[in-house]
């Protein structure tokens, strides 16, 4: 019995109060989101639940209101505007609990996705994915969205014909995410960083610039591992350099590691049959305690701006929200529990032309803390490091400063002894007076 599904058969899926769970990036099925708007009228209170969406479409607009809705978990560029005018609701979580989070609050779960055709035993495979839907196989419903350029990976995100109540066929090219150019500033960011990292260790890197740049600069290094969240094009270029064996890793070892990728046209080919890249579950490659496991485990990831007790604000830009957690929390506080962890939090020193500091004495109004004091380890700006882990507040504050840019440092060590985070002149040298009496 064949289960491809014809239009009218998708819909007829659709129950009242049906939550859909997408996952994230190419994982979006563009076909079946598109017979779904094409007959959202058929279609009662049901609610697509996603992290990062591709594509803004009408239902995320609201323009579907009682029929069809969205729900975020991590804002995109689909989504920003529509939450902002309150056509979508962002749901606050941390990446590594978006499963259990979803298996707990969703009544009615479905489970849309993209997929690579199915092997000669029936397996499909998620291809680029394994996120929070991978932990769902076999459990609630799944409905595939077969794409022939979905490359063919491994892991635990396969789903066997058996597993799924239907499919659809839609062979379009997968999104790419292009290299972003990579900048002086960037580079030296990324010099400060590659001078902490030695052979052997393992590594989770982030989207942007500098991550570009430590990986580029880390192809003379040898047995780097990789456990990561997502996967980049700058992982290509290091495993070409024959920098990856991730020999000296203490789970999966041999083996890079991930929940996601997203990246260009080669990243997918580099993925396409390749059994030395493992996709797992959010909810263990993210899991700081699975993280943890790594001895040597270095942690790379940006914010936005960072006041002087180290809390970085990395999912709102001037105190309006941006995107999310993510699993920038996750992975600083796997890297902390590490044996010789690291964790890296960089971003430029200034914005809007060196007109503005994004160190400053306190976050703008509105910023939410993603890494907390607590848990930071690093900032890193193109002025040095700061190592914060394990310091006073006075001499966090005292390194936050050394690595701001110039212009701003009196005035930052003004508003940090006004606040009383540092001693006046006139009390610094009383305590020295004090301390050689």
């Amino acid at each position: 019995m064949t289960k491809h599904l014809s239009e009218q058969e998708l819909m007829s899926l659709m129950h009242p109060g049906t939550d859909l769970i997408i996952p994230i990036a190419n994982g979006e099925p563009h076909l079946l989101l598109d017979l779904l708007e094409t007959n959202y009228e058929q279609l009662d209170r049901v609610t697509v639940h996603q992290m990062l969406a591709l594509r803004e479409r009408a239902y995320i607009r609201g323009e579907m209101k009682g029929h069809l809705s969205h729900m975020s978990y991590f804002l995109s560029g689909a989504t920003r505007n529509a939450f902002r005018s309150g056509a979508v609701d962002l749901i606050p979580n941390v990446f590594s609990e978006v499963p259990g989070l979803l298996r707990d609050t969703l009544k009615h779960p479905v489970v849309i996705a993209v997929a690579s055709p199915p092997d000669e035993h029936g397996y499909f495979s998620l291809g680029t994915q394994a996120d929070y839907v991978s932990e769902f196989i076999g459990k609630i419903p799944f409905i595939l969205e077969v794409n022939r350029h979905m490359p063919r990976t491994f892991g635990k995100n396969q789903v066997h014909m058996s597993q799924i109540a239907g499919y659809v066929e839609n062979d379009i090219l997968l999104t790419e995410e292009k290299c972003p150019v990579i900048s002086e500033k960037d580079q030296k960011i990324a010099s400060y960083i590659t001078s902490e990292i030695q052979d052997g260790d393992t590594l989770q890197v982030g989207i942007g610039a500098v991550p570009n740049a430590v990986m580029s600069m880390l192809r003379n290094h040898r047995n780097l591992g990789i456990h990561t969240e997502m996967l980049t094009d700058g992982i290509v270029d290091l495993v070409a350099s024959d920098a990856v064996t991730g020999m000296n890793k203490r789970t999966h070892q041999g083996k890079i590691i991930t929940t996601f990728a997203y990246g260009t046209q080669r990243l997918y080919e580099f993925l396409h049959n390749n059994p030395g890249v493992e996709f797992l579950p959010v909810s263990t490659v993210n899991d700081p305690y699975e993280i943890a496991k790594e001895d040597n485990m270095v942690s790379i990831n940006a914010t936005t701006e960072v006041d002087l007790y180290g809390q970085c604000a990395s999912e709102t830009i001037g105190g309006n929200y941006y995107s999310s957690t993510g699993g920038q929390a996750d992975f600083a506080r796997g890297a902390q529990l590490a044996k010789n962890g690291k964790g890296f939090i960089c971003m430029y020193s200034t914005l809007k032309n060196d007109s503005m500091s994004r160190i400053k004495l306190s976050l703008s109004p509105g910023s939410i803390v993603t890494t907390s004091k607590n848990e930071v380890d690093c900032i890193v700006t193109e002025y040095g490091i700061a190592k914060l882990h394990g310091k006073s507040l006075r001499e966090r504050a005292e390194a936050l400063i050394a690595i701001a840019h110039p212009k701003f440092r009196d005035e930052l060590r003004s508003e940090a002894i006004a606040a009383g985070i540092l001693p006046s002149e006139q009390e610094y040298a009383a305590a020295e007076m004090d301390a050689r009496s």
